[in-house]
């Protein structure tokens, strides 16, 4: 089946709405562990990583201000992710979900956030709970929050007891003083190599891997043309993924300290009201699934659970083994007619009084593709860590 460039977005649409069950969704892939992260929810609380299970473990920062609240009322996408599982993974906040608001048709939170928003940032347009949040003496852009040991979305969340047991998080958990957290971040053994995107109205979506498979995922509905000020693309490098979570994939096109980003939703989440705006604004792009698959992508791998992260350090250009960290790294490249090529800068105004430029709404017009570069990983091995659930 082939959808050409010229079909109507309406034609699109419909195709993406009629869609079943896709095989691509399915979570029953074998895994292996990548890292672990312990977060002690208590003041001066050690937070810690592991990359041997468990067996030792690296000191990255420390609690300054625990939480013993939830969100009730987070943001919508906060709901297609499971309860006891990381929601959304950024260089400025990480989010877990711990239940779902039926009534108001949403997810239900706790934040770890870094040091920066112990004093909360004004006219800061993105979600945030000062309330239900872990504040902690780590950046924006580092260790946990981008640098390197940041979870995945759908990273599982334990509570980590005597002896190093881990208890699956029980139903409706709300956070206690003093309690150890422990996120287990498991990476697909199949993992891709790149993403593309071909950027106009019904343009494919694939992914490609090292022994040269390709895997055909959906369309662009509707194709990204510009650049907006999304909060926290202040924290992260051009052509970097900024955060990821179960409706959005957010790109900085700004350098550091600089705002400019773009993002790519998925369709179900483009028609919720709060998302309107998106059929209208250049600075999204808007992504549905193929023919046979499922009708929404909201909380889906691989784009919306489970591969993506944001993962960056500034200096990783200066270190001795270059090469090796920026392999590990995820990049995002644009091919303008030419070729594949570098994400090119492109920053606005932080000051949201001042109107968007016009050439924020065509600064990525003339991007032909778009392409999410995966690190290179150790695809050996699958794990699961051992755990039980409260009471068992």
């Amino acid at each position: 089946m082939t959808i050409r460039s010229h079909m109507s977005l309406s034609a699109v649409l419909l195709l993406v709405l009629m869609c079943g069950l896709g095989a691509h969704a399915k979570a029953s892939e074998c895994t292996r562990e990548v890292l672990r992260l312990r977060v002690v929810n208590e003041r001066n609380g050690a937070i810690t990583v592991s990359r041997d299970g468990g067996e030792t473990w690296r000191r990255l920062g420390r609690v300054l201000q625990y939480t013993t609240s939830v969100n009730v009322r987070a943001y919508t996408a906060s709901k297609w992710v499971p309860a006891g599982r990381v929601a959304a993974s950024a260089v400025n906040a990480i989010h877990v979900t711990v239940g779902h608001n039926e009534e108001e048709d949403r997810g239900i939170v706790f934040s770890l956030l870094p040091r920066e928003f112990l004093t909360a940032p004004e006219n800061y347009a993105s979600f945030l709970s000062p309330d239900s949040s872990i504040y902690t003496d780590i950046p924006a852009g580092r260790a946990i929050f981008g640098g390197g040991e940041a979870p995945l979305v759908g990273s599982p969340v334990y509570l980590a007891e005597g002896g190093g047991a881990l208890t699956a998080l029980p139903e409706g958990y709300v956070p206690r003083r003093g309690d150890s957290l422990v996120i287990v971040v498991l990476q697909r053994r199949r993992y891709p190599t790149q993403a593309v995107f071909e950027n106009w109205v019904g343009g494919s979506i694939f992914l490609e891997y090292a022994d040269q498979g390709r895997e055909h995922l959906g369309w662009v509905v509707r194709p990204v043309g510009g650049i907006g000020r999304f909060a926290g693309s202040l924290y992260a490098g051009i052509g970097r993924i900024r955060a990821n979570h179960a409706g959005v994939i957010d790109i900085s096109t700004s350098p550091i300290g600089r705002l400019g980003a773009f993002q790519i939703i998925p369709v179900g989440h483009a028609l919720s009201p709060e998302m309107a705006g998106a059929w209208t604004m250049t600075q999204w792009m808007i992504v549905g699934p193929s023919a046979g698959e499922a009708p929404l992508w909201e909380g889906l791998m691989p784009l919306f659970y489970g591969h993506l992260r944001p993962d960056y350090l500034p200096e990783d250009l200066y270190a001795p083994d270059w090469e090796e960290r920026l392999l590990a790294r995820f990049l995002v490249e644009v091919d303008l007619g030419e070729g594949w090529r570098p994400m090119p800068g492109l920053r606005l105004a932080a000051d949201p009084s001042v109107p968007l430029p016009e050439f924020a709404n065509t600064a990525l017009g003339a991007s032909r593709r778009l392409r999410i570069l995966f690190p290179l990983a150790d695809r050996s091995g699958c794990d699961l860590p051992e755990v039980r659930r409260q009471g068992s």
